[in-house]
């Protein structure tokens, strides 16, 4: 194998051939890893031949193409697109905006020398995006005048920059994050829902100020139990978890008979111990009730005008929901490794009857689709109403699990062969994989990144803002080939301009703020992109070290959410303790031994701590388990620039235990399982915010430092 050859060929299809990781050194990866990533963006490179062919290939591919695929730009950048042709033949092209106008799509004097591909000589014509074209998704029509041949593509124009962030400087303000599934209130099933995120906004607003609540992702998981813990792993991204719903909210309850109805009132009270539990959150038995009762709700009959907003509903969300809805009704039939969903199920004429078969099972999927949008929509309204100026944030998780909705539904825009992951750090020092399948980068560029675009617009319908987890995989994700470690992949490219520019259109045109997680390895020019369009970084405390001490608040970004604590950390209490490394120590994930972690861990904890220390926060002689050493922390954050502040609903309550450890399993530990409690173990409902003492002093202490609150 010529390995120059191999590398020319990763190099064209973005597969990076070495790295710099974490420590800032630099890693070369095995040439075996680059023929498996590029199998799996079905690129042949398994020898000599097939290298130079695939080269060949992707060289000739753009003038295969009449019309870009896609074009995405951003607006007002002089860009330019091409067209190709027999050479010879003249040919006009135009744009038809958004709104149905005729827009003059002007050819530029560009010379471009004739190819001769598949045995034509094919030419080159050049065009430019008229400057004042405005922000929106737009179509390139061309026609051949020698062969009246047409085609068309895509023209996605996005903004320069998100104008939702230019509003927030100026005033710094701060909100919770909360993970929703672990916080319930006396009227709960055992589980945290809709009404009670409604429950924790008005609070946060009303009584403390705050501006936002920051959620997990509310995903949807599988049709039926045992459901996934993790937020993070979820079987579409674009729709939502059934589990959330509050089922004393749906209108239709009423119209249930009176022993139904005694049925379901029981059914509820029997959930009251399951809303004091301290030991684990149980998801699939309150999966399982919620199903059951919702089944009988679904057929009572709706009053024309809630069947009138169910048929705009689907409308709204047209074949995306249908197909989700299809894949839920076939999940509760068919296995994940059942043949068929490789097989008949792909085939249209055979899907098309059994949907007929399937057809009310199907509506079911969609009618609990339409019921999540709705008391989303409630708890949205209830925040913006108790003053918050951002509302609910909602999360974007990473990707999909293997054998998903969105892995059937989507067909090839997600790469098979291969998973994302993360390479080793000091975060997860054996790295990670996440089990989940890529975008296919020219795939759904082809797609006209029809997707990618449906679910941003859908997760953001009512959110205020939204967190993009691990915002750094639109630059760039850690593939992972099928058999390997987490240690044997590379990085694969995206065309980031496309992505980030889309999230930036879809969230202007929602009005919402969006923060991109970015912590981690990454490229030096990822964060400077990010600013220039609008979209904030994440800053962690105790991530935020220089060479030879904490970087100082002050020298925090200003277009930044900073925080103390993240999901993947203890709260600041257990960390504080060391819980972290005893947690990985026991688990086996630390590379290096138990002794020198501490070491190094402490010694980042006290160049923390330093900070309070010397701005006169925090006494020298105040035990590291005393809650003043939270607050001052928060008042450190509350010294940055950084436009949002985050404040962890566990730390404003007191509570220990870690919610997830990456890199591990529900056998290892109860990742996304714990429920809120407070410093003594006791419960914390909803109900319990209003009048929490540690909580008030918590929002006091970001009061004195100059943080707007109640």
């Amino acid at each position: 194998m010529n390995l120059d050859r191999l590398t020319a060929l990763a190099h064209r299809y973005g597969v990076a051939t070495d790295y710099v990781g974490w420590g800032e050194k630099r890693h070369d990866v095995d040439p075996e890893t680059l023929v498996a990533v590029l199998r799996a963006l079905e690129v042949p490179a398994g020898s000599p031949e097939e290298v130079e062919e695939s080269i060949r290939e992707i060289d000739e591919q753009p003038w295969r193409e009449f019309v870009p695929a896609v074009t995405v730009v951003t607006e007002g950048s002089d860009a330019r697109f091409a067209v190709h042709v027999p050479h010879g033949h003249l040919v006009k092209v135009w744009i038809v905006s958004e709104t149905g106008d005729d827009v003059a799509a002007p050819q530029l004097d560009v010379w471009v020398e004739p190819r001769e591909v598949d045995g034509v000589l094919v030419g080159r014509a050049t065009f430019a995006v008229p400057d004042d074209l405005p922000a929106g998704y737009h179509q390139i029509k061309a026609l051949d005048l020698d062969d009246s041949s047409a085609s068309s593509g895509p023209l996605i124009v996005t903004p320069r920059r998100l104008h939702t962030a230019d509003r927030l400087v100026g005033r710094k303000r701060w909100g919770l994050a909360a993970q929703l599934y672990s916080i319930r209130s006396a009227d709960s099933w055992g589980v945290g829902d809709f009404a009670d995120l409604a429950g924790i906004c008005e609070v946060a607003a009303s009584a403390y100020g705050a501006d936002f609540v920051q959620v997990n992702p509310l995903h949807a998981a599988q049709p039926q139990a045992p459901i996934e813990a993790s937020p993070y792993l979820p079987v579409t991204r674009r729709f939502v978890n059934p589990l959330y719903l509050r089922i004393t909210d749906i209108p239709e309850l009423d119209g249930l008979s009176k022993s139904q109805r005694k049925w379901v009132k029981a059914l509820g009270r029997g959930f009251l111990a399951e809303n004091t539990a301290t030991d684990k959150i149980r998801r699939n038995k309150a999966f399982r009730a919620k199903m059951e009762v919702l089944e009988l709700i679904y057929g009572v009959p709706r009053t024309p005008a809630r069947a009138g907003a169910y048929r705009d509903f689907r409308r709204r969300e047209g074949k995306g929901l249908k197909r989700f809805a299809t894949w839920c009704a076939l999940a509760e039939r068919y296995d994940a490794d059942d043949p068929r969903w490789h097989g008949k199920f792909l085939d249209r004429a055979y899907l098309k009857k059994k949907r007929r078969k399937l057809a009310r099972r199907i509506d079911f999927y969609m009618w609990l689709q339409w019921l999540c949008d709705e008391q989303l929509a409630t708890a949205a309204h209830t925040a913006r109403s108790a003053g918050m100026g951002i509302g609910v944030m909602a999360d974007l998780a990473v990707g999909v699990a293997r054998h998903s909705a969105d892995a059937w539904a989507l067909g090839n825009v997600l790469a098979s062969g291969a998973t994302v992951g993360a390479p080793p750090d000091g975060f997860n020092q054996q790295g990670q994989n996440w089990d989940q399948p890529p975008w296919h980068p020219r795939r759904l560029a082809a797609a006209g990144y029809e997707p990618y675009r449906d679910m941003i617009r859908t997760v953001l319908r009512h959110a205020g803002g939204v967190r993009v987890d691990h915002i750094l995989g639109l630059f760039r994700l850690w593939w992972i080939p099928d058999g390997s470690s987490p240690a044997q992949g590379t990085y694969v490219h995206y065309d980031s301009e496309a992505l980030i520019g889309i999230l930036a259109l879809e969230a202007q045109r929602a009005d919402a703020v969006v923060v991109g997680e970015d912590l981690g390895v990454f490229e030096p020019s990822v964060q400077d992109s990010l600013r220039d369009r609008g979209i904030l970084g994440t800053s962690i405390l105790w991530f935020e070290q220089g060479p030879d001490a904490a970087i100082p608040p002050e020298d925090y970004r200003e277009l930044c959410l900073t925080s103390v604590t993240t999901h993947d950390l203890p709260p600041t209490v257990g960390y504080l303790a060391g819980d972290h490394i005893t947690l990985r120590s026991r688990l086996g994930l630390l590379a290096s031994g138990e002794d020198a972690e501490r070491e190094r861990d402490a010694r980042e904890r006290d160049a923390v701590l330093e900070l309070a220390y010397e701005r006169g926060l925090l006494s020298r002689d105040t035990p590291l388990t005393d809650p003043k050493v939270v607050d001052a922390l928060y008042a450190v954050i509350a010294h940055t620039p950084s436009v949002l502040l985050s404040v962890a609903l566990v730390d404003a309550v007191g509570e220990r235990r870690i919610q997830n450890q990456p890199g591990t399993d529900s056998t290892q530990y109860p990742n996304w399982c714990v429920p809120l409690a407070n410093s003594e173990g006791e419960v914390v409902l909803v109900e319990d915010l209003v009048s929490s003492v540690r909580f008030r002093r918590l929002v006091s202490v970001l009061n004195e430092s100059g943080v707007p609150g109640s």
